[in-house]
């Protein structure tokens, strides 16, 4: 595993064209939004690719595209909800249909109306919406890309958590049973995929993303998907900011 520690220290296929001669490949972004998801679709898009984006909100989806559109770089948004999973397959169905084949799948969906509960406290009740919406909607989600990856024999698949899912924070204690069984099943995905051409990496971020230090920025934290992608080399990231 590579971890990234940084201090601070005061300072449809017709589309697939970007010329008449150059296939643009595709990223799709689950949970994106104006924040690092935003930002890995803007270091993604620099790179020639065409980005989807997927959220439950497709007002927000059209305004972020819009924004990248600003910058040349063709977006479009495609509303679906993590936690209806039948939403997402339908999501990543018309992606497919409408822009073509995905080439790289970034999985980094947030709901914060989920509540976290102290590890002392978690019951099978409050922590089977975590799994389902963490690894239920990862398991739905790639499940339905992974296919047409190994088909092509080629693809990246991008997985996000926090920290928690590497080290013990108490407090979450159920988000991060979902996150850590994530992390697992990312990391297997990447062992029995090795031969296939098909890229799966785990990033951990131990950082208050766009929380005011210079190397927790988003668009800082974006590099390291590109760099993830560029390389596919590391099975995981764990990216951590810390006060110096």
């Amino acid at each position: 595993m590579r971890t990234i520690s940084t201090y601070r220290t005061g300072t449809n296929q017709a589309r697939r064209w970007a010329t008449e001669e150059q296939i643009m490949p595709l990223i799709t972004i689950i949970g994106a939004g104006p924040g690092l998801g935003l930002e890995i679709a803007r270091a993604f898009g620099q790179k020639g690719f065409e980005v989807a984006l997927v959220a439950r909100d497709q007002t927000k989806l059209d305004s972020l595209a819009q924004t990248l559109a600003g910058e040349g770089i063709h977006a479009q948004g495609f509303a679906a909800d993590i936690s209806r999973p039948a939403t997402i397959t339908k999501a990543l169905g018309s992606i497919r249909d409408t822009l073509g084949p995905i080439d790289v799948l970034e999985f980094s969906p947030a709901d914060r109306t989920l509540k976290s509960v102290d590890a002392l406290n978690v019951t099978v009740e409050n922590l089977q919406p975590q799994l389902d919406f963490y690894l239920g909607g990862a398991v739905t989600a790639i499940g339905a890309v992974l296919p047409d990856m190994v088909a092509r024999g080629t693809g990246t698949v991008l997985v996000t958590t926090g920290g928690g899912s590497l080290a013990p924070t108490p407090a979450r204690g159920n988000i991060n049973i979902a996150a850590a069984g994530l992390r697992n099943w990312t990391l297997n995905l990447n062992t029995a995929l090795a031969n296939t051409g098909v890229y799966v990496a785990f990033v951990a971020i131990t950082a208050l993303i766009g929380g005011g230090r210079p190397d927790a920025e988003p668009d800082v934290i974006a590099q390291s998907y590109v760099k993830l992608y560029d390389e596919r080399r590391d099975a995981e990231l764990h990216y951590v900011a810390y006060d110096g």
